[in-house]
């Protein structure tokens, strides 16, 4: 039997190691403009194979710790993070793997903690992750499906939940029903006990080894019923009391393993099978939500029904505090004012589960003959530390001092993938931003939940373009940060960026086959890659702008943006020279210089430096439009700044250089106003705009509300607060992060 095995195994491995140098070679070599919707594809098709055929997984797992062991003897980088989530995926998968094997997989990510950033950080967590796998094996398969699918117990209260919020602007409506009906194909398969099922299983399979019956032990759950309710709470309860004590006492562990293997079948009418053999238990879909986002506060209201409306979850102690919340806002509110209305409901609807009525809100809001006057909620001291502690540990990424205590408080994780191109992002940028100022002002989400982002771009050009090559030059205007991401990470842009062109077409293929159809699960294994092997943000800066319009009454209005800025002059285009025009002497070349096909302006800027010691220029120039677009990341630890192009009106001028500045402030001149669009998104338009001012985002977090008194003029920089970053970014969870 073990010579058949590993002649088998020898086979297996030879066709899977083909199929890994195929998955490496994309990243080696630029493909094809033909060929590059399909990189990423080959990854999929490995894992795939691994789940219909899962005597292939130690095979596997040899193949790719020996190409892991290469790629850091010859020093090639760019095959590691690849390796390293393909190994790590292989492990959770695979039903029982030796011990020698494992402790070589250990020895080898070990090692990697020598290498220089991201290569430790992802080394290091794989690393701790396989050292539990080593000791108790099963519990990294088990706490992930606990955790995705809310399974109630006493020991291990984790939940997670993917939230996937898709773009209309992006997405066309006849093609949205069959997008979710792909993300949401793995809720249809699954029952409450499903789970529970493949928990038993798989632990019991890991921890075992050969000696257990696979296919005796499938049939001896499924014929339990809901009796194998307790025999769940058993192995969860003999794990998890495992993890406490540190992995010791082997022997103890698996003869209570024993012993629960030995109840389940003794309590089951299946036949005693003649030889031992394991079955696949493939890791399960999460749960995933899909929604179109149609308004910016959804993200927000979603967050706050995973953690209030599922009350099985929560314990006392969150319900007597919630209750007590909730009573102290309510005290808040005057029932006995005496004026003609008291405060409407949607005040607190921060705090609100269900969404008030829109109706009923605007009438009693059109009713109220006054406004409250606009404050900001001074935070409470211990808000203020719990936010510098979710910098300090998005700052740090997963290694950070102060991500361990942070996770270990927060018992739910919501991971919101946004599918869609810039403008998206910067609808995303703008409502992460109102999550933080609410958060300021009471605090409620930090303290509970892990908020993690995940982009997938998708654009419609996509969708029209007739080849390849016509998509290619008409994505990179709307997909610049997700090229930069790709740039950075190119494990993500073969798994993320190229297959996100495919979305819409599987949609249309979905979509067009008439009558019902099974769904299909790419795009949700997609995701589900992607959410749980993606944990190493890229820190995206979010840039303020303070538009002040045209008139004396005008208030500023202040934006966000995290892609582009575009100014436009309406009514003045760039001159149109032709030959005769660029004759010096002649009489159209005196004309145009004389004509004026522009708007004077002026610029106050202070020049992006390493040293940060640029003092404030100004200067005047005649312009017919600006744009102003954040400096993409690269490869190495660059200077975060935005570049400036300044579009001159006469093209016989030479032209002006790009400007990299940290802030910047425009004003037109002799009573002329121009539009601003961000974001390339045509709804976030301003027109009649006098001046802008831009600079980098704030942490609402960090903003303090100064008081009248004189002890108060100085801003706070004690404590913590002066060895923080008080600038805002939005974090884009990638395989590898930004690389140092």
């Amino acid at each position: 039997m073990e010579k058949t095995a590993g002649d088998v195994s020898s086979d297996v491995e030879s066709s899977l190691y083909q199929r890994v140098h195929a998955m490496l070679r994309e990243l080696d070599t630029h493909a094809q403009a033909g060929s590059a919707c399909n990189k990423g594809m080959l990854r999929w098709t490995l894992h795939k194979k691994v789940e219909k055929y899962p005597s292939t997984s130690i095979s596997l797992l040899r193949v790719l710790v020996k190409e892991l062991e290469k790629a850091e003897r010859i020093d090639c980088k760019i095959r590691i993070i690849p390796l390293l989530h393909t190994l790590a995926y292989a492990v959770i998968q695979s039903a029982y793997i030796p011990d020698e094997l494992c402790e070589r997989i250990y020895v080898c990510l070990k090692r990697l903690v020598t290498l220089p950033e991201p290569y430790c950080s992802v080394g290091l967590n794989y690393a701790k992750n396989m050292k539990i796998e080593q000791n108790i094996p099963g519990a990294l398969y088990q706490r992930r499906v606990i955790a995705e699918h809310s399974l109630k117990n006493e020991h291990y209260p984790l939940h997670e939940r993917v939230f996937v919020f898709a773009d209309p602007a992006v997405f066309p409506e006849t093609l949205l029903n069959a997008v979710r009906a792909d993300v949401e194909c793995g809720a249809l398969d699954w029952d409450t006990l499903s789970p529970q099922r493949r928990v038993l299983l798989h632990t019991l399979q890991a921890g075992l080894g050969r000696e257990c019956h696979g296919r005796q032990l499938t049939q001896a759950l499924e014929e339990l019923g809901e009796d194998m309710e307790k025999y769940f709470q058993d192995v969860v309860a003999i794990v998890e009391e495992r993890m406490m004590d540190g992995g010791s006492e082997c022997d103890q562990y698996n003869a209570r393993l024993q012993q629960l293997y030995d109840e389940i079948i003794c309590s089951a009418s299946t036949e005693q099978s003649c030889t031992a053999s394991l079955v696949g238990t493939p890791l399960p879909s999460p749960e995933v939500s899909f929604h179109v986002w149609t308004k910016e506060d959804e993200i927000w209201n979603e967050m706050i029904n995973f953690t209030l409306m599922s009350s099985t979850h929560r314990n006392s102690a969150l319900l007597e505090e919630e209750d007590s919340r909730r009573a102290s806002v309510i005290s808040t509110i005057s029932r006995d004012s005496g004026i003609e209305g008291d405060l409407p409901l949607n005040e607190f609807s921060f705090l609100m589960v269900e969404p008030s009525g829109g109706l009923e809100v605007q009438e009693q809001q059109k009713s109220l003959s006054f406004s409250r006057r606009p404050c900001v909620r001074w935070p409470k001291a211990g808000n203020r530390m719990t936010l510098m502690m979710e910098a300090i540990k998005e700052s740090g990424g997963t290694g950070g001092s102060g991500s361990s205590i942070l996770k270990e408080e927060k018992n739910f994780t919501a991971r919101v993938v946004v599918m869609g191109d810039d403008s998206t992002l910067g609808r995303l940028a703008k409502a992460y931003h109102t999550i933080r100022k609410k958060e300021m002002r009471n605090l409620f989400l930090t303290k509970r939940v892990n908020l993690e982002i995940y982009y997938v771009p998708v654009t419609s050009q996509s969708n029209t373009a007739s080849s390849v090559q016509e998509n290619a030059s008409a994505d990179v205007d709307r997909l610049t940060i997700a090229a930069s991401l790709g740039s950075v990470d190119p494990w993500y842009n073969s798994n993320i960026n190229s297959l996100g062109a495919m979305i819409l077409k599987l949609a249309e293929t979905h979509s067009s086959v008439v009558g019902s159809s099974e769904p299909n699960s790419f795009l949700l294994d997609i995701i589900s890659y992607y959410t749980r092997t993606a944990q190493q943000p890229v820190h995206i800066p979010i840039y303020t702008v303070k538009i002040s319009f045209s008139g004396l009454d005008s208030k500023v209005v202040e934006e966000v943006f995290v892609c582009q800025l575009d100014m436009d002059f309406p009514g003045f285009k760039p001159l149109r020279v032709t030959f005769r025009d660029t004759i010096r002497g002649s009489v159209r070349y005196k004309k145009n210089m004389q004509e004026e096909y522009g708007v004077v302006v002026a610029v106050n800027y202070r020049k992006a430096s390493i040293s940060n010691r640029e003092v404030d220029r100004g200067m005047s120039l005649i312009t017919c439009g600006v744009s102003i677009c954040t400096a993409p990341p690269s490869g190495t630890k660059s200077l975060e700044s935005l570049s400036v192009d300044f579009r001159d009106p006469n093209p016989t001028r030479p032209p002006m250089s790009t400007l990299r500045v940290t802030n910047i402030c425009i004003r037109a001149l002799e009573k002329k106003t121009f539009t601003v669009c961000l974001d390339k998104d045509s709804s976030r338009t301003f027109k009649n705009v006098q001046s802008i001012e831009v600079s980098p985002c704030t942490d609402p977090g960090y903003s303090l509300q100064k008081s009248k008194s004189k002890h108060s003029l100085m801003e706070d920089d004690s404590g913590l607060s002066k060895f923080l970053s008080k600038t805002f970014s939005l974090p884009i969870n990638t395989f590898s992060g930004a690389v140092q």
